[in-house]
């Protein structure tokens, strides 16, 4: 049995959209658990349920780019990690990441790399998508599959003048559900090489 956590900050419901499709993919690994938690619900050390993070096999963190950064409700979660620190809680555990924004960039490169950081701070080892780039050659479009073309971790895009029940498109849900499978199945291989 592997168990996978993962944890996100949403600002408008385009962010919880991804991170229900990775746990979808995620969910379809033989022998996976997946458990999704609200950062919002993780801001202080002392609230639950930061023991079932720490029983976790691997952790993904997800939130939306805002400003260059994740959103502050993603960073209030990350800064009340420090007692895990401090503890090497998450040490050797799978850790990935996605993010959203309305624009194609939007800058989403910085937030992958601050939770490739916070997860390395951690002692954590991270996996990236796995995925070659969906829109780099003519064959491509943009409706493959990453075609925002990232490999540290899930990018999808949102128009900001659509709600979350049709933004992201399909073929980011759809990216994010093969990043939910080679996340767990990396999780998997991991915990019984352990």
């Amino acid at each position: 049995m592997t168990t996978i956590a993962i944890v996100y900050h949403s600002g408008y419901g385009h962010t919880a959209v991804v991170a229900e499709h990775v746990a979808k993919g995620a969910a379809t690994v033989t022998g996976a658990t997946v458990r999704v938690y609200k950062a919002d619900d993780l801001a202080a050390p002392d609230k639950s349920p930061w023991d079932e993070l720490g029983a976790a096999d691997a952790i993904v963190f997800g939130a939306p780019t805002y400003m260059g950064s994740a959103s502050a409700g993603m960073k209030q979660f990350m800064d009340a990690s420090a007692k895990v620190w401090m503890a090497r809680g998450w040490a050797d555990k799978i850790a990935a990441g996605f993010t959203n924004s309305a624009s194609w960039s939007g800058d989403k490169l910085e937030t992958l790399n601050q939770f490739a950081i916070f997860a390395a701070q951690h002692g954590m080892v991270w996996v990236g998508t796995g995925m070659m780039p969906g829109y780099n050659t003519k064959a491509g479009s943009p409706n493959s599959v990453n075609r925002l073309g990232s490999f540290l971790g899930v990018m999808t895009q949102s128009n900001a003048d659509e709600g979350p029940d049709v933004a992201p498109p399909e073929h980011d849900r759809k990216t994010a559900e093969l990043f939910g499978v080679r996340v767990a199945e990396t999780a998997a291989r991991w915990k019984k090489g352990a």
